[in-house]
């Protein structure tokens, strides 16, 4: 890419440990040497929050717009004017209200094209969701505003990749939501992202059972051999390379997942436990599918710890990174398919030799 990309921070609930990961990522100037970031939220907000984390000298550079965006620096858009109250540790109204306006404007300039992609910071679903805004999740929001179903909820980390068949529902509706069409369709989502934004070229994937023992042969549930099965059988039948299904305990205890390049888990704590207690301190959650690119922490708000300056920002810079990387993949394979070296097949004579 011959520019820098534009990545969008959204600021998070303002009690949590969001805005503190944030300014400890964007405290190393270097990260402006890879991309420009642009924080939507307020400069009231990251004085507050400078001044309790000590380090008063920290600075974004302040634009009202993204016309004035300052290239080479991290920059905050003014998101609203006005004073909020931060109480840092507690759930407030006012917390989630100013989370999901920080986030909407973000969406809003990645639909347009204004930004390559979001990074958003930890939010709280509770005060955020409202009769009048229903909201269960970034994941379902942003997939929501870019208009499309195929999308998948993925946990990365250097050694793990997890996507999630179900995402944000209760255990009781799991069951009923898993078939062998949606199993099929969030395969072909992993496949396309796991070769068009990780640059893996054929990959593997491990798809994991739904009940004990993945079943025990009908022993223990009839979904893992009529459904999941035969939607790995289908996946094969398009040449895309999945196994399974597993038993998730014995698939993760004996670390099999070293011998794939992702793994399918067919609901949330399937998938995130596993994950967490690997790669809780560096992983990253990653919106698989959609126009723009979307990271984020793989932890929550962490209210307990809010204000103690004792958060680590490792899973918030590697979600930075992880932006950046995927952006640039992205425009290089687009560079690739655009303009394809010309190909002609060789002739048996060009390996000829006369003795």
């Amino acid at each position: 890419m011959s520019k820098l990309p534009i990545i969008g921070i959204t600021l998070g609930d303002v009690n949590s440990i969001s805005v503190e990961v944030i300014i400890k990522t964007l405290l190393d100037s270097r990260i402006a040497d890879y991309c420009t970031p642009v924080v939507y939220g307020s400069p009231k907000v990251i004085t507050y929050w400078k001044k309790v984390l000590g380090h008063p000298d920290f600075n974004l550079t302040i634009i009202k717009s993204l016309d004035q965006i300052h290239h080479k620096k991290s920059n905050i858009l003014v998101c609203w004017d006005e004073d909020i109250e931060i109480k840092p540790g507690e759930e407030t109204a006012i917390a989630g209200k100013y989370a999901f306006k920080s986030l909407e404007m973000a969406t809003k300039d990645a639909k347009e094209g204004k930004i390559q992609a979001i990074v958003t910071g930890p939010l709280n679903k509770h005060n955020v969701n409202t009769p009048e805004l229903p909201f269960t999740g970034h994941t379902e929001y942003l997939a929501q505003q870019a208009g499309t179903d195929d999308y998948i909820m993925m946990l990365v980390s250097e050694d793990l990749k997890v996507g999630l068949v179900t995402g944000h529902v209760p255990l009781s509706d799991v069951a009923k939501k898993i078939t062998k069409e949606g199993i099929l369709r969030k395969l072909r989502i992993m496949n396309k992202s796991l070769q068009n934004d990780f640059s893996i070229t054929k990959p593997k994937i491990a798809v994991l059972g739904l009940n004990p023992h993945a079943g025990d042969n009908g022993l223990l549930g009839n979904e893992d051999k009529d459904i999941i099965a035969e939607a790995v059988k289908a996946a094969q039948a398009e040449n895309l390379i999945a196994y399974g299904p597993y038993s998730s305990d014995g698939f993760f205890g004996s670390r099999q997942f070293r011998n794939f390049d992702a793994v399918l888990a067919m609901y949330h704590d399937q998938g995130l436990i596993p994950f967490k207690y690997l790669a809780f301190d560096d992983g990253v959650n990653y919106t698989a599918g959609l126009p723009f690119v979307r990271t984020s922490p793989d932890h929550g708000t962490a209210y307990a710890i809010a204000g103690k300056n004792e958060a680590s920002e490792t899973s918030f810079r590697n979600a930075l990174y992880m932006a950046i990387d995927i952006v640039r993949t992205r425009h290089d394979n687009q560079d690739i398919k655009q303009n394809p070296l010309p190909f002609s097949p060789f002739r048996k004579e060009r390996f000829r030799i006369d003795f």
